[in-house]
């Protein structure tokens, strides 16, 4: 079974950046799809970007693009989400998730905090 794990998260201040990375572990060569995902409190799950390693296709939420770049290392198996020019309405809990194309996603992180003061 695959697991995630993400780190980087933090305290920042708007205009700030941060680096979060996804480590997975286990039978990694199912993996084809990976995603960023946020929750910020009282609001529902929301993409924030999404790569499929078989298309090569990235995607982004409208709220990001220019702002935040997703990335993959070598491998395919870790992922990463630089975040600049971060705002106050970034501030969430992003998770990791993984799946076999873009829009199906079996495996969750447990989260990592970002919270943006302004």
């Amino acid at each position: 079974q695959v697991q995630l794990e993400e780190s980087g998260g933090g305290t920042v201040q708007a205009g700030d950046s941060l680096r979060l990375t996804c480590s997975t572990f286990g039978p990694t060569f199912s993996i084809n799809a990976m995603a960023w995902f946020r929750q910020a409190p009282g609001k529902d799950r929301e993409l924030v970007a999404a790569n499929s390693r078989s298309s090569g296709n990235t995607v982004y939420a409208d709220s990001v693009k220019g702002r935040f770049t997703l990335s993959r290392d070598n491998s395919k198996t870790m992922l990463f989400l630089q975040m600049d020019s971060l705002k106050p309405e970034d501030t969430a809990v992003y998770y990791c998730a993984t799946g076999q194309y873009l829009g199906a996603y079996g495996y969750w992180g447990q989260g990592t905090q970002v919270t943006v003061s302004s």
